[in-house]
């Protein structure tokens, strides 16, 4: 029977998902690519583009400018599926409009990995 939110498994997807907020709101490029799963099956819709595939991913982070990407988080629901796959859903608060995000995130050998993620901002 698989478990739902073991605590030892939630509280590892926590970090790496603080983790990835912090190089997020501080343009860690690094890290932030380090977070995602090096591979042409990653895919991460934004709130102006749809990238498919690690390369593009990377191409975006490299480009995208580093001022205004503060931002409050209002609400974040983590949930753990089994030991090795866990969603990440959060609402946010940015120049004084809200948005919202989620995370798919594999357990792989080299450690937690989003493989799918979509940001959007509320009209």
């Amino acid at each position: 029977m698989m478990t739902i939110n073991h605590p030892d498994v939630l509280a590892e997807v926590r970090v790496v998902f603080d983790r990835y907020e912090h190089a997020l709101v501080t343009n860690d490029v690094a890290i932030l690519m380090e977070l995602f799963w090096d591979s042409p099956r990653t895919i991460r819709h934004g709130a102006g583009e749809n990238l498919y595939g690690y390369e593009a991913i990377s191409a975006f982070r490299q480009q995208r400018s580093p001022v205004g990407l503060e931002r409050n988080l209002k609400r974040v629901d983590i949930t753990t599926y089994g030991h090795d796959f866990a969603t990440a859903h959060c609402e946010f608060e940015r120049s004084g409009r809200s948005g919202r995000q989620s995370q798919t995130w594999m357990r792989t050998p080299a450690g937690w990995r989003v493989v799918s993620a979509h940001v959007s901002m509320m009209p």
